[in-house]
């Protein structure tokens, strides 16, 4: 799993990286972004899981659940962790990040298009729990 999330987060900064130095602009590449950015958090978040020792074998984590009130989401995630969700440090604020990430997910893949400065706001959001979670 660790392998395969590595893929992932090396795909997705690739496609930041890409997006943000297209001359045609950030814009062009805002239904990627909105999928990219969804895919990675739960690859950043399984990550973090894994490297305190906590996530089960086979433990997965829905993107979908970001959608949720918070005390679900940490049932969700509690049933795929071996100690208490609430021991994890930093969870409330991973949790924040990752909900702000994947509120307007659908409308950004699936709707009209967003201004720059929407996407960038989710980049740098993304780009923070990032910061965060590899820095642990």
């Amino acid at each position: 799993m660790l392998e395969r999330n590595n893929e992932i987060i090396k795909e997705v900064s690739d496609e930041i990286e890409a997006s943000l130095k297209d001359s045609k602009g950030i814009q062009s590449h805002q239904r990627r972004i909105a999928f990219s950015l969804s895919i990675e958090v739960v690859a950043l978040i399984e990550n973090y899981l894994d490297k305190l020792n906590v996530f089960k074998a086979g433990g997965k984590i829905n993107h979908r659940w970001f959608k949720k009130k918070r005390e679900n989401v940490k049932e969700l995630i509690s049933n795929q962790i071996t100690s208490p969700i609430d021991s994890i440090e930093k969870i409330n604020e991973i949790l924040d990040i990752a909900y702000n990430i994947e509120k307007e997910r659908n409308e950004l893949a699936y709707g009209k298009p967003a201004s720059e400065e929407t996407l960038k706001d989710k980049i740098n959001l993304f780009l923070d729990l990032k910061r965060r979670l590899e820095n642990a």
